[in-house]
């Protein structure tokens, strides 16, 4: 049995996309699930870190053996493998919303409003877009016309439509609250749950909206999409299912003994979906109807997004602990303890994870230096 599900797993990635030799943005893909084809070598160490001068709450993303990653410090720094800086900027503000690579550029925004797009290679400015009030979730992109659209949420409440080439704005969205979480590609729109309760499905090119469906609650995570599906968890410590297509809701987990917040996003593998919540329990649900395939209690919340790696999750908690579950049988396979809070999520690069803690620093786990 365990051969079989060892075979859907990889046939599952082969129709993925998923390009392990780089993690360019928040959650790995732009559909945001989180899930990478290899899996990491079972005997993890430290074996590098970086560190910065305050907290780290946005979570890394790295291409081409570099890591990218703003800190509360003020400063967004590039460093290799080795914990080596290559190049750091300094921000108006603290950055906690994670970096997009995208054609030699790298784009981030900043507490004070800023979306900031520097030179890849040395970190020099190309230009500087201004929100009315804090970004902490990651941009996404489309190609759309010719003319690549970026779209980022702010706490202005707006999505905010920008040109990649020059900085320019647009088109701006409104929705009737912040938006804390990244907004997801679908087709040509971007889908973003915001704390006005609403799933809102937006085209890229015209920075109209295509369909607002209600949830009833704060949306603080992004939704992951496979297909026309879109799956997201809410304040209440309820998680959907929703056909995006249709615009209405397939299936809903709740816990009737629990009503703490899913903070995390999904991670999502073939038909099991993964994420923790404010509840400390780690939850593996059916993708098809919702149900419930296993739980497992951790040391402390989990406001950190798991990832998936082949047969393995990894999770991070607010007591700083680090674990790695079997994802079919919820057996706990290896932990460590970094002993500061986490709340940004990891990335896996190259036979790597990549994680940053509250404490200042970025951790670098494999078997051997690069």
């Amino acid at each position: 049995m365990k051969k079989i599900v060892q075979i859907l797993v990889l046939v599952g990635f082969a129709f993925s996309g998923f390009c392990q030799s780089e993690w360019p943005i928040f959650r790995g893909n732009q559909e945001l699930t989180a899930s990478a084809s290899a899996d990491l070598p079972a005997d993890l160490r430290l074996i590098a870190s970086f560190q910065t001068d305050d907290e780290i709450k946005a979570s890394p993303v790295i291409k081409n053996g570099v890591i990218y990653c703003g800190s509360t410090d003020s400063w967004f720094y590039a460093f290799d493998l080795n914990g080596h800086l290559k190049w750091k900027y300094k921000a108006e503000n603290g950055i906690e919303a994670p970096a997009v690579l995208l054609n030699g550029k790298v784009i981030f925004g900043c507490l004070d409003g800023s979306l900031i797009c520097l030179n890849e290679k040395d970190g020099s400015l190309f230009w500087q877009y201004k929100t009315g009030n804090q970004i902490v979730g990651s941009a996404n992109w489309k190609v759309i016309g010719g003319q690549t659209v970026l779209a980022v949420g702010s706490y202005d409440y707006y999505l905010h439509g920008v040109n990649l080439a020059d900085g320019k704005g647009i088109w701006k969205y409104e929705s009737n609250n912040f938006i804390n979480g990244a907004p997801s590609l679908f087709q040509k729109s971007v889908v973003f749950g915001g704390c006005d309760g609403f799933l809102h499905v937006v085209d890229l090119q015209t920075g109209k909206v295509a369909k607002k469906i209600e949830l009833s609650t704060y949306l603080a995570s992004s939704p992951a999409i496979v297909g026309n599906m879109a799956y997201v968890g809410d304040y209440d410590g309820r998680f959907f299912a929703v056909d995006l297509d249709a615009g209405s809701v397939i299936w809903t987990y709740d816990n009737p003994q629990k009503d703490l917040p899913f903070i995390a996003s999904p991670a999502i593998q073939n038909n099991w979906i993964v994420l923790g919540n404010e509840d400390r329990q780690l939850y593996v649900i059916n993708r098809k109807d919702g149900k419930l395939v296993w739980t497992k209690r951790l040391s402390n919340r989990i406001n950190s997004s798991s990832v998936i790696s082949a047969s393995s999750v990894f999770t991070a908690t607010m007591d700083g602990m680090l674990y790695r579950h079997d994802l079919t049988t919820g057996e706990e396979l290896w932990s460590y303890e970094i002993g500061s809070q986490i709340a940004g999520s990891p990335a896996i690069y190259d036979g790597k994870l990549v994680i940053g803690a509250n404490d200042g620093r970025i951790y670098i786990f494999g078997t051997d230096k690069p």
